[in-house]
């Protein structure tokens, strides 16, 4: 099944954006500015430049964006939660939550482009959040590649913050799903836009 939807997704790719090739993620100024104005559970959304990255943002309705995760701060340092494929960290690494520094979520080979997003919600669903992204990271929750809303035991990006605000008495996406309809992959899913539409998320930052 995983590999007919890479398949279908690859197709999407590149009839929608051919050979073109993505521009480079932030600068280590954008890092470092980004990071004096960040707060934990700020959303950060990139617009990946893989195949898979182009192939969301050409079957979501905006087409801004492909990937999102969670600002944490571990020991003082910056960090995303977040639930993404094909990016091991050591052979053998499997398709997981993880949390890892913000200068790889935003590595220049990762994202084209990306933002930052504030959440308009009380203090107290921006702590469940963030505690609740860093207990998934750290028992390593797999990804959704059946992309199923319906079951948390694995979660793909945009169903993490989902599930972890819901957590906290809030949907980011506030019911809105997009549908797909692709050979192998139909179906309604919760896209990158379904949450920047969200009146509650304040775009703080973007490069």
């Amino acid at each position: 099944m995983k590999v007919l939807k890479i398949i279908t997704l690859w197709l999407v790719a590149v009839a929608t954006f051919g050979g073109c090739s993505g521009a480079r993620g932030g600068s280590k100024a954008d890092f470092e500015l980004l990071q004096r104005e960040l707060r934990e559970g700020d959303l950060l959304f990139r617009r990946g430049i893989g195949v898979l990255g182009r192939a969301v943002v050409a079957t979501d309705d905006e087409g801004r964006f492909s990937h999102v995760g969670i600002a944490v701060k571990v020991d003082n340092v910056w960090h995303v939660v977040h639930a993404v494929p094909d990016e091991p960290d050591f052979e053998g690494d499997f398709d997981r939550v993880k949390c890892e520094p913000i200068e790889r979520f935003y590595d220049e080979f990762r994202a084209g482009n990306g933002a930052v997003y504030r959440p308009n919600v009380s203090n107290e669903t921006i702590a469940v959040a963030v505690r609740n992204a860093l207990r998934l990271s750290a028992e390593q929750r797999p990804f959704d590649h059946d992309y199923d809303l319906g079951d948390t035991t694995a979660l793909y990006c945009t169903e993490l913050v989902e599930y972890v605000f819901g957590l906290g008495g809030v949907s980011m996406s506030e019911g809105r799903q997009t549908h797909v309809n692709f050979p192998s992959m139909t179906g309604d899913y919760i896209m990158p836009s379904d949450l920047t539409k969200n009146n509650k998320l304040n775009p703080i930052y973007s490069f």
